[in-house]
């Protein structure tokens, strides 16, 4: 017999879901989100999800993300 197959999101998952980015692309450890108008904005929205999910995700901008308009939103490290 198989293993029974079951429904649980990753915490990337769940972000994925409940933010509904436009246009994002997947990493190895995360995703980078792109075309932002308002980055500033857009990133503390995307913190305060994850703070209210209780998610064990961070966010990571660099200033060479800012001539896309990106930011990342990857797997926080084990504490």
């Amino acid at each position: 017999m198989g293993k029974p197959v079951t429904s649980n999101p990753t915490d990337l998952q769940k972000f994925i879901d409940k933010f509904e980015p436009e246009k994002f692309k997947m990493m190895a450890d995360g995703i980078e989100i792109r075309g932002i108008s308002n980055i500033h904005r857009t990133i503390n929205e995307a913190k305060l999800l994850i703070d209210r999910l209780k998610l064990n995700l961070t966010i990571v901008h660099r200033a060479e993300m800012m001539s896309c308009r990106a930011f990342e939103v990857t797997t926080a490290p084990a504490a």
